[in-house]
């Protein structure tokens, strides 16, 4: 990455940082950690964080997988490309190019959140490279992260808002981040303060309300691809918390749409499972190697 851009203050003991070049001008370098021996996992993050997400849960599965951690498409520290789509198909896109410039195959997709819809639209793309999908709290429901609590309301309200968007979308005080993300925690504690501080460094790099103003705007089309979920052909495990934004109903329409998928319900757990219950999820993969 330029020179002028922020380095991560967070480093996962074992993981080295890799980027793949845009092999055009319409695509933009993407970053990934690597870590660990075995088969592949690919983790996906959430809304508005990055390959870090995933801090506690890489040293866990280790021993088992070989990980590839990517930073979505102008998140994290992939670059930012003036102009670039993203919504689903482009994220889509960014996630296909890690598994086939990488050449990877018998793959398991692990994502959460916008994660876990990118997970399963690849999977139904690439049926030859995947051969397993976990979907951690599926982001395709409507209301998304404004069912976090009032405050989240506010603020994605200012950001869609005409005119105005782009300005809030550029403040972002360590308050507001911090309350909006421990409203999708069932254990407010699991929110660390030096996670908060780099969420807050990327979110200084130039260009990047843009990118968080469009991610926002980009929610209709992670409803739209639900469409894509009957395609899956690779076993597929819906995880939910109990506390997560998503509501029985959005459940519940995602099971009938991928009927042979295992389920599971992690007790007073909230919308970012791989902050709080690290465990749940390793024990989750470990089990299938």
């Amino acid at each position: 990455m330029p020179d002028r851009e922020p380095r991560p203050t967070i480093h996962i003991p074992g993981t080295t940082s890799h980027a793949l070049a845009p092999r055009d001008r319409r695509e933009g370098q993407l970053r990934y950690l690597k870590a660990g021996t075995g088969a592949p996992v690919v983790l996906l993050h959430t809304v508005r964080t990055q390959a870090e997400h995933f801090r506690l849960l890489i040293p866990l599965i280790a021993d088992h997988y070989t990980i590839y951690a990517l930073d979505l498409p102008g998140m994290g520290y992939s670059e930012i490309v003036p102009g670039a789509s993203y919504d689903e198909p482009a994220m889509r896109a960014g996630v296909k190019r890690l598994l086939t410039e990488l050449d990877l195959h018998d793959v398991t997709l692990l994502g959460e959140s916008m994660g876990a819809v990118l997970a399963l639209t690849t999977a139904a793309d690439l049926p030859e490279r995947v051969r397993r999908v976990v979907a951690v709290n599926a982001y395709d429901f409507r209301g998304g992260i404004a069912r976090s609590g009032l405050l989240a309301r506010v603020v994605v309200s200012g950001v869609l808002a005409p005119g105005v968007g782009p300005v809030i979308a550029g403040v972002e005080p360590k308050p507001a981040l911090r309350a909006i993300l421990r409203g999708g925690l069932g254990d407010r504690r699991a929110l660390r303060d030096d996670y908060v501080d780099e969420l807050l460094q990327v979110g200084g790099r130039p260009g990047y309300p843009t990118v968080a103003r469009a991610v926002y705007q980009a929610l209709p089309s992670l409803i739209a691809a639900r469409s894509l979920y009957p395609r899956v052909k690779a076993p597929v495990h819906l995880l939910y918390g109990e506390k997560d934004w998503s509501r029985p109903s959005d459940r519940e329409a995602d099971k009938k749409l991928l009927p042979a998928a295992d389920f599971t319900q992690v007790p007073g757990a909230g919308h970012f499972i791989a902050l709080e219950r690290p465990d749940v999820l390793a024990d989750l993969l470990n089990a299938a190697t």
